[in-house]
């Protein structure tokens, strides 16, 4: 596998010299700066390449090249935000940008309730309290039926918690799931947003009448509008599992198991139309046995996020160690090694650590972090390429 990083271009702080002495081979990035629903030019994606090139890496992976709201909920400027992301791939394809991240998911990308969890160790990570966050659907969101979507004893903890919780509380908890892990990704809200809770609930309205079966229309509708500029350049599209991967906040979530996946790349069986295998995200499902996903999916993966999580009985899940957890990282490499040269790989949310914590880096992107989560992965590699270089050697 080729080993990459997503880097948030030169603002970022982490720097592609940085990068190539650590042993990235590739860059993971995109054109912030550009709306959503914007054609990128064909001058500045160029210019982006040939700046990372400079330093002797590629652009291996575009992650990601959004997809509007209107497109998943089928607005009336559907097809004009169709026809100018066709536009961005035209461009990305004559510059030789291959593979393209991206997510079907409605309003809301990665969500957590706790951006700095403390561990014993003294670094922190990323952490999903499913009370918390119920507390916020319901007592903070007030989302009309929200509280059907929860059991009874959680609902008591809610209540519970409703009692106790500040105000700085619920601030931190409308910054944490509404503005900081949504800005960077997606750009529907940001922190110079107001009123942000205003504004989330007005994008859950767009999608009152948008079920499981009309989100995967929109998704097939959109893909199969995408193929022909994909087949022309050979573009990659690649999917990105829902995180965590079950529904929220009564919105229909459509890749969230082996079954939507199947789905998926049978609705659209195009060469072009592939996955983001993330194993973190996937991991969150208890419903998923990753490992076995990874062999099923194996020839349809054109990029692979690798992190894992520990899920705990009560709904609560965290970042685990790349060592360890549900994904079982080693399992993952043996599988995607062996795939076609130079697949692209990066790790995933690492951890706060070290001097990270006052970098101001964006939620699970921290350099010593991921860093440490590098060296983890590049020794499974190294491992399994000697593993298939002995059996070679027997045979």
């Amino acid at each position: 596998m080729e080993k990459t990083w997503r880097w948030f271009g030169k603002r970022d702080g982490i720097t592609l010299d940085m990068l190539r002495q650590i042993g990235v081979q590739g860059i993971v990035t995109a054109l912030h700066d550009i709306p959503n629903g914007e054609v990128w030019p064909e001058d500045r994606i160029v210019e982006m390449r040939d700046y990372i090139a400079s330093y002797g890496l590629r652009w291996s992976v575009v992650e990601s090249l959004p997809v509007c709201e209107e497109i998943k909920y089928a607005g009336s400027e559907r097809d004009s935000l169709i026809e100018r992301y066709i536009a961005s791939l035209e461009n990305l394809g004559k510059a030789g940008i291959r593979t393209v991240c991206y997510n079907f998911m409605p309003v809301i990308d990665w969500i957590r309730t706790d951006l700095n969890h403390s561990l014993p160790d003294g670094t922190s990570t990323l952490y999903f309290d499913y009370v918390k966050f119920a507390y916020f659907d319901c007592r903070i969101l007030e989302r009309p039926g929200a509280e059907k979507d929860y059991p009874a004893e959680i609902l008591e903890k809610v209540n519970k918690m409703a009692l106790t919780a500040t105000e700085a509380d619920r601030l931190a908890l409308i910054d944490t799931i509404i503005v900081k892990t949504q800005g960077f990704v997606n750009g529907n809200i940001s922190e110079k947003d107001n009123e942000p809770v205003r504004l989330f609930r007005q994008l859950l309205s767009k999608y009152e009448n948008v079920d499981r079966s009309a989100l995967r229309a929109n998704l097939k509708y959109f893909l199969e509008a995408v193929m022909p500029v994909c087949n022309k350049y050979g573009i990659r599209m690649c999917i990105h599992p829902d995180d965590p991967p079950y529904q929220v906040l009564g919105l229909p979530r459509i890749v969230s198991c082996a079954e939507d996946i199947e789905w998926l790349l049978n609705a659209v069986d195009n060469p072009s139309n592939g996955l983001t295998f993330c194993a973190g995200s996937l991991s969150a499902g208890p419903q998923n046995d990753v490992v076995s996903m990874a062999e099923r999916f194996k020839d349809r993966t054109a990029f692979v996020h690798l992190r894992s999580t520990q899920v705990f009985p009560d709904g609560n899940f965290i970042e685990a160690p790349h060592t360890g957890g549900r994904a079982h990282l080693i399992e993952l490499v043996r599988i995607f090694e062996r795939m076609e040269p130079d697949l692209p790989m990066r790790v995933d949310h690492g951890r706060l650590m070290l001097d990270d914590r006052d970098k101001g880096y964006n939620p699970g992107y921290s350099f010593h972090g991921r860093m440490y989560a590098l060296a983890q992965v590049d020794g499974m590699m190294a491992a399994v390429r000697n593993e298939m270089e002995n059996s070679s050697d027997r045979r």
